[in-house]
């Protein structure tokens, strides 16, 4: 099953588990009505302020991180494309011999780091994929520091390759960033509060002799909906809320290569 069909699942069985809550907690509270009118609300709603509050302050937050992360990785898609092209840029510093056949390898290279991010689902390319990046990475430092080594090629040592340390290291800061989540402890913590918040929600609307449908569904759809996007969020490569598009910033560069 793919991502996206595993979470529009999970939301829905999260919705149904929240109007069967609802509905269990309703029902909890017109017994309790029925056998202690007077008491049955004494204290609720107290425990209700405290849940709903707790449930707010984690949506909140984990919908702060996840999309503070999805920003990060677009920072980081931009760097990257800076760094790569300062460094191609500062092959002119070299003889032309030696940036003729750098620059056939930093075009093999563009394609790569292009290629990684691609298709993550498929983590056994995507590893494949990283591997070869690195092996180009080897050869392309390899070869400029050869190529700086020569005679008269102190200013290519001092401006070339801090370029290409640094095109090397936003790569490592790309993949951690890519495998970089909030922790599954967290999302089982979220969906307990929202199936608890809906008990204690059902139990509150006993006090009406017919069940509030647009309100039980209502809260039910929109904190699923709330998780839903926080969950697309966390994972930009393989849900609806892509972050494909920064990537044009890398395929412009590529094309430039070319020109």
């Amino acid at each position: 099953m793919s991502f996206t069909a595993s979470t529009v699942a999970i939301t829905l069985a999260l919705f149904a588990g929240m109007l069967a809550l609802l509905a269990i907690g309703r029902r909890l509270g017109l017994r309790r009505l029925a056998a202690d009118a007077d008491g049955a609300r004494a204290g609720v709603g107290a425990v209700e302020g405290s849940v709903f509050g707790l449930m707010g302050l984690l949506i909140a937050f984990t919908f702060s991180g996840a999309s503070s992360r999805f920003e990060g990785r677009r920072q980081l898609i931009v760097a990257e494309a800076n760094a790569i092209g300062t460094a191609w840029l500062r092959l002119e510093l070299l003889p032309q011999s030696a940036a003729v056949a750098l620059r056939e390898r930093f075009r093999s290279y563009l394609d790569s780091r292009l290629a990684v991010y691609g298709d993550v689902s498929d983590t056994e390319s995507t590893n494949a994929t990283l591997a070869r990046a690195a092996e180009l990475q080897n050869e392309i430092w390899t070869s400029a520091v050869s190529a700086c080594r020569e005679p008269g090629m102190q200013q290519a040592t001092m401006l070339l390759l801090p370029a290409l340390n640094e095109m090397i290291d936003v790569t490592t800061a790309r993949t951690m960033a890519m495998e970089f989540h909030q922790p599954l402890i967290v999302f089982a913590v979220l969906f307990a509060f929202a199936l608890a918040s809906s008990l204690l929600a059902g139990y509150g609307l006993a006090g009406g002799s017919r069940p509030s449908w647009l309100h039980m569904v209502g809260f039910a759809a929109i904190t699923a909906l709330a998780i839903f996007v926080i969950l697309d969020l966390e994972y930009p490569r393989l849900g609806f809320i892509r972050i494909d598009p920064a990537d044009r910033v890398l395929i412009e560069l590529r094309a430039s290569m070319d020109r």
